[in-house]
């Protein structure tokens, strides 16, 4: 009666779509259609007959909250997060992950893209990105094995999705399909994991390659420069979708145990005084820092709001060893959104960081200037030099994105941040916009010394999707 009791405060405390929500997650274990299931209880009880849901064996009912990322209701009924093993396939979950990042006008786009393979009455206004799944799963045209035609519609409405599709299809590689025979047991769930295996090359303890200690209270400081708009300068354009790489940045940097310090639409100078403000601060109680730009670029420099350039070696020089003895040692490690070169933006939905009506002179800065020559320094660069970055207006740039996406993603399974940048640039290189014109290729630049590896955090990692809507 007290396992009832629980079951009936969860069904409670969910709204209807993240009832649907379980429901979807659960559809390989269930006998019975999903939308023959309408109600917590009725999906409770269909799993308890089925012996997958019991008092002595509640692990699918935390996989499934903690998987919606219910992560207090997990906590007020006191079940624990910590499980050995997955129940729900990750096939599901790679669908649920894609639906949560999905907004109202990508669906409107998907819908519009599969009116000619599925029948319209099947994809009106009400019906959601998971009923949607459902339905080209009827149909054949979605499957674990047959991603084909979900990858075509990612790669048009929402590019930066097909990091995760690349992810599943290479962990499926590696490991063998589970079919839910496999799983019928109490056994066999005790043996087989749907877990993310980590890779060989993530191995932290190389031979001969240290890390740098990560073992302070607080990570250190995350310095964001987020210059959005520029109308006091006569060539710049505002830079719309900024502010979802900020949101993002923030969320992933505080979730990896960072001080997030955030600073809008700063002049050439400001940006020169921030940055050298915080090269002036005690650091030795944090184990790095990392400083983030968000502007407008030309090769080897960066734009202030009042159009005016700042070397991107003028930034990183007050970190080095002789200006800030605090980080002699330690990482310090910068990421820059920013064009590298000049092109005329040509797409409505996508804009180049970069001014529409300057050139490309011999004369420009070099882009050796602005990698760092210290010990210890990463430099993240969004794009090669003479090149340019996009950013989309509702979904941010590719490569912030992206990078927030993988951190997310490779963080837990303790991979380096050299791996997780070279995720990135693979990922970026294979994106383009919706004509398949426009690429682009970030570019890190490193004097470090040894691995960077942040701890995994005692914290479920942020929705990239509920972080922007905070």
């Amino acid at each position: 009666m007290e396992f009832q009791n629980l079951l009936l405060k969860v069904g409670k405390a969910l709204s209807k779509d993240e009832v649907k929500a379980l429901v979807f997650l659960c559809t390989d274990l269930l006998e019975q259609k999903p939308n023959k299931v309408e109600t917590a209880s009725e999906l409770f009880s269909c799993l308890m007959k089925q012996d997958r849901l019991s008092p002595e064996n509640p692990q699918l009912l935390t996989e499934l909250l903690v998987t919606i990322e219910h992560h207090a209701l997990v906590r007020d009924l006191c079940l624990s997060p910590r499980t050995t093993t997955s129940l729900i396939s990750p096939y599901r979950k790679l669908l649920y992950s894609l639906s949560e990042e999905i907004t109202d006008d990508d669906l409107r786009e998907v819908k519009f893209l599969l009116n000619t393979m599925i029948p319209r009455r099947k994809l009106g206004e009400h019906i959601t990105t998971l009923e949607v799944f459902l339905e080209m799963e009827r149909m054949d045209h979605l499957s674990e094995s047959n991603l084909n035609t979900l990858e075509t519609i990612v790669r048009e409405v929402c590019p930066m999705l097909n990091a995760e599709i690349n992810q599943f299809k290479r962990w499926r590689v590696t490991c063998p399909v589970m079919t839910t025979d496999a799983i019928s047991t109490q056994e066999n769930k005790e043996k087989e994991s749907f877990t993310m295996p980590i890779s060989p090359s993530t191995n932290t303890q190389d031979e001969g390659l240290g890390t740098y200690p990560m073992t302070s209270e607080k990570r250190g400081i995350c310095l964001i420069v987020n210059n959005y708009d520029f109308s006091n300068s006569s060539q710049l354009n505002k830079r719309n979708g900024t502010e979802v790489d900020q949101k993002c940045l923030q969320s992933v940097f505080q979730w990896l145990g960072f001080e997030v310090e955030n600073h809008h639409d700063c002049d050439a100078n400001k940006m020169l005084s921030v940055f050298r403000t915080l090269s002036k601060r005690d650091h030795r109680q944090f184990d790095c820092v990392v400083c983030c730009v968000l502007s407008h670029g030309v090769e080897g420099s960066v734009y202030g709001v009042d159009g005016s350039t700042v070397k991107i070696s003028d930034l990183t020089d007050p970190f080095n060893g002789l200006n800030c003895p605090s980080l002699v040692g330690k990482p310090k490690l910068f990421f820059i959104q920013a064009c590298q070169g000049n092109r005329e933006q040509q797409a409505v939905c996508i804009e180049s960081d970069s001014s529409a009506y300057s050139f490309c002179w011999t004369d420009a800065i070099k882009a050796e200037e602005g990698i760092p020559h210290s010990a210890d320094f990463l430099l993240g660069m969004a794009t090669v030099p003479f090149y340019a970055s996009f950013r989309e207006r509702t979904n941010g740039s590719w490569f912030i994105q992206s990078l927030c996406q993988n951190l997310v993603q490779m963080v837990p399974r303790e991979c380096d941040l050299m791996s997780i940048l070279t995720k990135v640039n693979a990922d970026v290189s294979q994106k383009s916009d919706r004509y398949g014109q426009r690429k682009q290729m970030p570019q890190p630049a490193f004097s470090l010394r040894k691995k960077v590896v942040f701890p995994v955090p005692n914290v479920p990692p942020p929705s990239i999707h509920k972080a922007l809507s905070n």
